[in-house]
Formats: C-alpha cells, structure tokens, sequence
C-alpha cells in the first residue's frame, strides 16, 4: 500500500463565507483528513464574482482553532507582503496556542500584483520582495525559537527588532512547522533548506516536483542538514466521482474539462485517482498530497474521497 497523507486545501478568495469553510473543516475533521488548509488571497482569480469576498486567513484559522479538536490548521501560503514579520509571528503563536498545537504555517513571498493594488498593499519587485521574505522568515522563526525570559534582536536591510520579549511562545515547541514552497531553482530551495519543516509544490507536474525536491535536498546538503527532515508535498486540484457522470458534473462546477483535470490533478474514480497518487509517490517521494477543493459546497466529494480513496493509501 502507497503511504500519502491527504489534506484538503480551499481557496476562500474565490468566493466563500466563515460559515462556509466552517462546514468544510469540520467535515474534513470527521472523515479523518490530516489537515485542512486555506489560502491567503484578499482578491478573486478568474471568471467568478468572488463574492461576498475575501476573508482573512489568519483571522479564519482563529476561529477554525476554536471550533475543531483535532485536525491541524494551516495556509498555503501566507503572502509576506500582507504583514509584519513581528505581529505576524504573534498572530500565528496565538493561533497556536488557541488550538492546542495545531498551526503549521505556510510562508511565500507573494506574487499576485493586483490583490495588492485593489487594497493598498506595497507591492515591490521581485527582488525585493525575496528579500524581505528571507528576512521575515529569520524574524519569525528567530522570535519563536527565543528561550522564555530571552530577548530577540534582528538588523537587516528591511527590517529592525532590538530587545524583543519574543512572545507569545506557540504552543508547539520548538515552533509551528513551517511549509515553504514554489519552483525558484536557487533562493526557494536555499530558503527551505534553512527554515522548511516541510516543501510544498503547487500545482506542478510530477517531473517538475521531481527535479525541485532535488534542489532542495542538494541545498541541504550544502548546509549539512539532513534532507530528510522535510517532508514532501504537492498540491493538486481534486475531481472524482463514482461514475464520469459525477466526475463530469463536478467538473463542470468548478468550470474545468474532466481530461484537463484527469492531466493535470488528481481526477476519475477512486481506483484512477489512487492510481495517479501512487505514481506521484513512486515518482517525487511525495509524502502529503493537498487536494484542493473549490467547490466549497460540495461537501459529499470530501467525505466521498475520505471513504473510498484514502484508506487505500
């Protein structure tokens, strides 16, 4: 039996309530996913109305922390441009703390220039923004990692801490695991290699994840960590069914073509889809696969994926 871990992954910007995503982690708590995650997009992508628009990821997880028990609770990815790396890091270890220890945090350096535009959020260059990533993600971790009673001091180019307190402390310890992901060939691997609990690849090929899960295990090897330290993870839009009509109207209402998705995710009937993610496995060593779920009210395809795809993996 292949060993992949499913998690369910939503995209809220796209048009969804608390209420709404309420219902979808709880559902996926009781069918016994590993976690459930959420994006942090301020603006709708594509051809849909958004509404009644977006809601705040960490300000969702919040109220998730409280309203679970058990699954873990997390974002692919929080934007670095959106916050500040210290209230972020306060944020996040409350988050954690409300949770019981559930949190894992998925950190990217932003990318989608007109969310930034539409509410007046400074949107540097590339280059830039990488930079303040690396160092936000120093900031983080570093407050985090502080001992109790500790202080926490940080010069860099972009940003300044003298003689931080570094509180909250998170209720995991040493930290929350942190998720790094995308496909830079140098900084993105370098970065994980230093900071990464785990390396997450969006919506790639199995070729494409291959070759950056090698960047990333050679990047530890240039630091002398061990690679195997960080898990391995793809995320993957989801569309199956029991039979092509149900795959095809599942299709349909998430505006996609079944071959298209049967390509390019993970799609058909249970016994195609555990055939894709044993491929995955066999071909990348992914270890956790993020189904991404857009239909938010389609709650029987994730109680229907937990029933008769998982317990083969």
């Amino acid at each position: 039996m292949v060993r992949v871990e499913l998690r369910i992954f939503t995209e809220p910007q796209q048009g969804a309530t608390y209420d709404d995503l309420l219902r979808v982690a709880r559902t996926a708590e009781d069918a016994g996913y590993g976690a459930f995650f959420r994006s942090d997009h301020y603006l709708k992508m594509g051809d849909v109305d958004g509404l009644p628009g977006p809601t705040d990821a960490w300000t969702t997880l919040a109220g998730l922390a409280r309203e679970t028990t058990t699954i873990r609770l997390g974002t692919l990815m929080t934007a670095a441009t959106f916050r500040h790396p210290g209230p972020l890091a306060i944020s996040v270890a409350q988050v954690d703390q409300m949770s019981g220890g559930r949190v894992e945090f998925g950190f990217g350096a932003g990318w989608y220039a007109e969310e930034h535009t539409a509410y007046g959020i400074p949107f540097p260059g590339v280059r830039e923004r990488f930079d303040r990533y690396a160092e936000q993600l120093e900031i983080i971790t570093g407050l985090w990692e502080t001992p109790l009673g500790e202080t926490y001091s940080f010069s860099g180019k972009h940003y300044e801490l003298s003689g931080s307190p570094a509180l909250p402390k998170s209720a995991q310890s040493p930290r929350p695991p942190v998720l790094i992901g995308g496909t830079g060939a140098k900084r993105t691997p370098a970065l994980a290699a230093r900071f990464a609990n785990e390396f997450n690849l969006p919506f790639a090929d199995a070729a494409t994840a291959t070759k950056q899960f090698e960047r990333v295990e050679a990047a530890c090897g240039e630091i002398g960590r061990d690679p195997a330290e960080i898990v391995r993870s793809a995320a993957l839009v989801a569309c199956v069914g029991r039979d092509d009509a149900e795959i095809a109207r599942r299709a349909a209402s998430i505006g996609r073509e079944v071959d298209e998705l049967r390509g390019n995710g993970v799609a058909g009937t249970p016994a195609e889809v555990v055939d894709t993610l044993s491929a995955w496995r066999e071909s990348t060593g992914v270890d956790r696969i993020y189904l991404q779920v857009l239909d938010l009210a389609d709650l029987d395809h994730v109680e229907f994926i937990a029933a008769e795809v998982a317990p083969q993996l």
